[in-house]
């Protein structure tokens, strides 16, 4: 089942999620609006750079890692995290793969975007919604993987 937003309202002030920094004009009947992180990253660089104020034009035929401006997480709920529609049909794909969290440590999540035309990202703009599911059966341990410690994009560990 997937919470309301209030509902997410609720259990953000419950403790049970976590969307750090949290704004109210953020929320939708059953999603929450993310936004982009500071910095990106190409598959080919050595580390991530800074977003410019002015913003950064993505091209096509590459794929860009950026991490999410909020840290975003549940201990109770499972996270669904994609990319709006509304930027989709600008030929902006967010978040294509791995849009599903595990249970466990709240973090910034790494996203993945691919263009099909040249287009224009500013730091912290509105990229894309999350959105809360519950869970059925016994839960026996909490992700704790090494991608839940990174702040900035960070490319794949698989070979």
């Amino acid at each position: 089942m997937i919470l309301t937003g209030p509902e997410i309202e609720k259990q953000v002030l419950l403790k049970n999620i976590k969307i750090e920094p949290f704004n109210i004009s953020q929320l939708n009947p059953n999603s929450y609006n993310y936004r982009i992180g500071d910095y990106y990253q190409c598959l080919n660089d050595n580390k991530p750079k800074k977003i410019p104020k002015k913003g950064i034009t993505l091209l096509p035929n590459k794929l860009y890692l950026c991490s999410t401006f909020e840290v975003i997480g549940s201990e109770k709920y499972i996270v669904s995290l994609i990319g709006r529609s509304s930027i989709g049909r600008l030929g902006l794909y967010v978040q294509c793969h791995s849009d599903l969290s595990n249970l466990g440590k709240e973090h910034k999540w790494t996203l993945e975007l691919c263009c099909v035309q040249p287009i224009l990202i500013y730091p912290r703009m509105i990229i894309g919604q999350i959105s809360f599911w519950t869970v059925k059966g016994k839960i026996y341990n909490l992700y704790k993987g090494g991608y839940t410690k990174f702040d900035l994009p960070h490319k794949s560990k698989s070979k």
